[in-house]
């Protein structure tokens, strides 16, 4: 008889087992059975050894996990310091960043202070060798006479004689550019300086002004530039030493402007002047509710709200001095197989930025009529900036007519506008 015991036993974490080899009792089982046990002894054996080999492999993970879960813990732990670390580097970076932009702007205003003290202050001349233009100034106002020595950097007057001319009759964008801001203002303090030891009151503060650029001489465009419609800007005005009507215009605007005056241009028949919001008397402009009392530029002693004979009576167009976008273009175009494909430059030269903006271009039919238009899609423009536009055109057939190039605004009021010599199209 075969008997075999087999007892397994469990503990926590790994199994236990207890084996009781069998005996077997000659003569009583088949010799058949004998080599069946044999097989079944030889595959618990190789049980025995694929689980101890399991063990062993089990220990050997455990030993790894537990090696890996100290490094986790202590790499949890460096993140953390270095957590704490970042966020002091960031609170760091962030108030050294704060200290930088203040120094950047120490730095514009005290290089702004130095260029404005090298440009007024008589008592430290530069010569031209140096980058500065001297102008002396001298005007007479109720009966005293104040005098004014700038020195004007070179490369600020170069920048604005270079600079294209506008193509507008709203001269306020001539007033509101704003790279000679601080360097006006040295002017207006020396007005303010008089104003305060006199006790003017703001209409003799402004005659003040007045008394100045009437002081400048007149000098017609064609004179002192070769050109008939030649604006200036305000410091090209007081390098030259004088201009004609809108060029002391666009001055006086720019001084009373920034010394925080409501003020417009007035566009009379051949001629500007400048209007001012101020407690007065005289004649007067009526705009959006607000009363600008004229100024004469040109000539001395015209005040506040007086206007030559010639003027009375006259229509005028009142422009206020706010930023305003002015785009100009240049185009070129090329036919072939009765397409036209039309590259326009569109600029924006003014002071504001030009928003919705298109280009439009057409065929002139003659009064008024056109043959197949097109529009570009609208467009920003920002001070300064340019873009190109491209528009295919289909061209008419057995026709005399002209190409139409026009710059829109989003109400379709023309901005800029040009056209070619008249053809004929085959």
């Amino acid at each position: 008889m075969l008997l075999i015991g087999v007892i397994l036993g469990g503990g926590a974490g790994y199994g236990v087992s207890l084996v009781y080899t069998p005996e077997i009792l000659e003569g009583v089982l088949p010799d058949n059975y004998k080599s069946r046990l044999d097989g079944l002894i030889q595959q618990y054996q190789n049980l025995t050894d694929r689980y101890e080999a399991a063990i062993s492999e089990i220990e050997a993970l455990q030993r790894s996990h537990d090696q890996l879960a100290g490094e986790y813990q202590d790499l949890t732990e460096s993140h953390s310091s270095l957590s704490e670390d970042f966020a002091v580097l960031t609170e760091d970076h962030e108030a050294l960043w704060e200290a930088y932009n203040e120094t950047l702007e120490s730095y514009a205003s005290l290089l702004m202070q130095y260029q404005v003290i090298t440009g007024s202050a008589p008592l430290t001349p530069q010569t031209t060798e140096d980058g500065t233009i001297r102008r002396d100034f001298a005007w007479i106002y109720a009966g005293e006479t104040y005098a004014l020595t700038l020195y004007v950097p070179e490369q600020l007057y170069q920048y604005y004689a270079d600079k294209t001319r506008i193509p507008t009759e709203d001269y306020s964008v001539y007033v509101t550019h704003p790279h000679d801001d601080e360097y006006l203002s040295t002017i207006i303090d020396k007005f303010d300086e008089i104003a305060l030891e006199e006790g003017y009151g703001e209409e003799q503060e402004v005659n003040l002004v007045i008394a100045f650029v009437q002081s400048l001489p007149y000098t017609p465009d064609e004179v002192s530039t070769s050109f008939d419609e030649y604006p200036r800007y305000p410091v090209e005005t007081l390098v030259d030493g004088g201009g004609d009507c809108e060029d002391t215009s666009i001055l006086a605007s720019a001084l009373l402007d920034s010394m925080g005056y409501g003020v417009v241009l007035v566009s009379l028949p051949n001629h500007v002047g400048v209007g001012v919001a101020a407690d007065a008397y005289g004649v007067y402009w009526l705009h959006e509710g607000t009363k600008y009392f004229y100024i004469e530029t040109t000539g001395e002693g015209w005040e506040l709200g007086e206007l030559p004979g010639q003027y009375q009576g006259e229509q005028a167009l009142v422009y206020p001095i706010i930023p305003v976008p002015v785009c100009t273009h240049d185009w070129s175009a090329s036919i072939l197989r009765q397409k036209l494909t039309l590259v326009a430059d569109i600029r924006n030269v003014g002071t504001a930025e030009a928003r919705g903006v298109k280009l439009y271009a057409a065929f002139d039919a003659g009064g008024g009529a056109v043959w197949n238009p097109v529009e570009s899609a609208f467009f920003n423009l920002d001070p300064g900036e340019e873009t190109t536009v491209i528009l295919e055109l289909v061209v008419p057939r057995d026709v005399h007519t002209r190409l139409l190039v026009r710059v829109l605004d989003p109400w379709g009021n023309v901005m800029d506008e040009s056209h070619s010599e008249w053809f004929d199209t085959d």
